[in-house]
């Protein structure tokens, strides 16, 4: 079986793994689902200098600490770029790297270059002087297709649980200096696997990174941890049974 280590998008911590955590592990997988510094449950080491770099270094540490090799690594949206670069680090370490409704950023590239120049000023007027970046309203009117299949009561939750994200996670540039090259997957929730290919096919900058990859799609919204719990652990377990079996460490 595989041991995975899944990494949380923005203003989520290890508990928004808690069923999927619990589903791979009943099929026989190790899991480790993580809490980045500075949110959910370490929210209170959130500083102005906690950034991408930390995050990438919460997740090696992890892996050095438990002493893990043939790691399945998720990522989920924004957590695919502390994923990215702790790849590049220990190469060696991970079987696979899965990409879940997120993706390789080119090296150079912030998520908030993701963004057009008209809702970065919209974010950085809300953010102010601060050092966090809030969470988004959880309002389905607003934003049908990220939070589709999410009931009133995971909104609640959702409302009620994530806190604000490190400002710094969102606008340090992906950094890879060492070449470490992984075998990548995604899972696509929000838009179709054909796009990601043309995408792909077409050299969209953030989308060339995944030449190659497996793809998978998973069609729901842009959190399918709540809204597809159990879809996702099937997806996550074919990626793991699909992986050599973990190399012995004596």
């Amino acid at each position: 079986m595989a041991t995975f280590v899944l990494v949380p998008g923005f203003w989520l911590g290890a508990w928004a793994w808690r069923e999927v955590s619990e589903g791979l592990r009943a099929a026989g997988h190790r899991a480790y689902p993580l809490t980045l510094t500075g949110v959910a449950d370490r929210a209170h080491l959130a500083d102005p200098d906690v950034g991408l770099e930390t995050h990438t270094t919460d997740i090696v540490r992890l892996v050095e600490a438990e002493d893990l090799h043939d790691v399945v690594l998720v990522g989920h949206s924004g957590g695919g770029m502390p994923v990215q670069q702790a790849a590049d680090r220990l190469p060696d370490r991970f079987a696979r790297v899965v990409y879940l409704d997120s993706g390789p950023l080119p090296t150079g590239t912030a998520q908030f270059d993701t963004h057009p120049p008209e809702e970065q000023e919209r974010l950085r007027a809300l953010i102010g002087a601060g050092h966090l970046l809030p969470p988004p309203d959880w309002d389905r009117a607003a934003d049908p297709v990220n939070l589709a299949g999410l009931d009133d009561e995971m909104l609640d939750l959702l409302r009620d649980r994530t806190t604000g994200q490190p400002l710094r996670a969102a606008t340090d540039p992906v950094r890879l200096p060492h070449g470490g090259a992984v075998p990548t997957a995604l899972i696509a929730c929000t838009f179709p696997v054909e796009t990601v290919r043309q995408m792909i096919a077409q050299g969209h900058p953030f989308f060339a990174g995944l030449t190659g990859a497996d793809l998978y799609g998973l069609p729901t919204g842009h959190w399918p941890m709540f809204s597809e719990p159990k879809r996702l652990t099937e997806l996550l377990d074919r990626i793991g049974r699909a992986v050599p079996t973990p190399t012995s460490t004596g």
